[in-house]
């Protein structure tokens, strides 16, 4: 079976982009988590969780509270829980020289003001969670 069956799938840059921000807050993360361009498709499995999103090329962002560049590829896919993104693909944040992949996005719960990103070789990073408001 297809991680992506029986998903609501929403095409075009206007409803896919809504449709993005709108399940980030249902969980309960920062609707600024994916600033993301042209996008062609955002997909939701809700018996899963399972999130996909694809756009039409890479885009970087820089999330000037955070002080960090983020790379977000054409294609972006993950599992969504409350206040969680796990096993993510296609995200990277700017450390030093390199590119690590994000692979876990989680806010405390109950709530802190913090936000931790975890990436492929362990390190987790710990950022305030406004500095990914919709917007930023």
């Amino acid at each position: 079976m297809a991680e992506n069956e029986g998903g609501i799938v929403k095409k075009g840059h206007e409803e896919g982009l809504k449709m993005a921000v709108s399940l980030l807050e249902e969980f309960g993360l920062p609707g600024g988590l994916l600033p993301l361009a042209n996008v062609i498709e955002v997909g939701f499995v809700r018996a899963t969780g399972y999130m996909w999103i694809v756009q039409q090329k890479k885009v970087e962002h820089d999330f000037k509270m955070a002080n960090k560049v983020v790379s977000y590829g054409s294609d972006i896919n993950a599992y969504i829980e409350t206040k969680r993104i796990k096993k993510l693909r296609g995200v990277k944040a700017r450390e030093m020289m390199m590119w690590p992949p994000v692979t876990e996005i989680r806010e405390d719960d109950p709530p802190t003001g913090k936000i931790h990103f975890k990436s492929l070789a362990g390190i987790t990073k710990t950022f305030p969670v406004q500095a990914f408001a919709f917007g930023q």
